[in-house]
């Protein structure tokens, strides 16, 4: 049964991954040439080729266990060796909950933009724990908000980044992934053979789920009801 996951992986779309991927296309194509941009907590760049029509840079501290790309910056996002104003966009996707001290990074952030310059940013709501040990936080729109208004921001616009169909994927994903097998997991005895049974039936039926709902996703964003798995924001650094 362990296979199960694996197949999951290979032909579930990941509807998170294709909208966020959308959305960094908008930031790029809100630049003109010429602009520069930051790619803050840049990881393997995966997103550099979108940003192929302006100057990219990308900053990292590069601490985790997981491959790099050759960093522009390897510094604490908290203080960038950089002047002030130098960026038009800074890219912050998937970072934030990363930070112990988000608030830092987001007045410096601040610092490196330009005036009218845009701080575009995601991190998730209900996600489980990754990167560990540095992974601190998760984010309602009203934490997102208070932390970006603190830090001198205007908040602009505050999206789902997937629906609340992606949400109910990425959970039957992670029961595929959790629920063990073993009766020990279930207390043993009959009620832990009729527990590991329930969790083998169950297997199948959460994988198809998974991937019905991470289809159903991407053909319709459900935003009325449930929860997000991540937010996507944009903000202004005021001119």
């Amino acid at each position: 049964m362990a296979i199960l996951p694996k197949i999951l992986r290979r032909y579930a779309k990941n509807s998170s991954r294709v909208y966020l991927e959308q959305f960094v296309q908008q930031a790029a194509k809100s630049l003109q040439p010429g602009q520069r941009m930051l790619d803050a907590g840049a990881g393997d760049a995966a997103y550099q080729r979108f940003f192929q029509h302006v100057t990219y840079e990308s900053a990292d501290f590069c601490q985790v266990d997981k491959a790099y790309a050759p960093m522009t910056y390897v510094c604490d996002l908290a203080a960038v060796p950089v002047e002030n104003e130098r960026y038009d966009l800074i890219l912050l996707t998937q970072v934030l909950e990363h930070l112990p001290n988000p608030q830092l990074v987001l007045t410096e952030m601040l610092r490196l933009l330009k005036p009218n310059g845009t701080l575009w940013l995601s991190a998730p709501l209900f996600y489980e724990e990754h990167e560990v040990p540095f992974d601190f936080y998760r984010y309602t729109q009203f934490g997102f908000k208070q932390q970006l208004t603190q830090a001198g921001f205007q908040v602009e616009q505050t999206q789902w980044l997937e629906g609340y169909y992606g949400t109910l994927a990425y959970q039957a994903d992670l029961a595929v992934r959790s629920l063990r097998l073993n009766p020990r997991f279930y207390g043993g005895g009959w009620a832990g053979l009729g527990g590991s049974f329930t969790a083998l039936l169950l297997r199948p039926i959460l994988v198809a789920t998974s991937l019905l709902f991470s289809r159903l996703d991407l053909q319709y964003k459900f935003t009325e009801a449930g929860m997000c798995k991540n937010y996507a924001l944009i903000a202004r650094k005021p001119a």
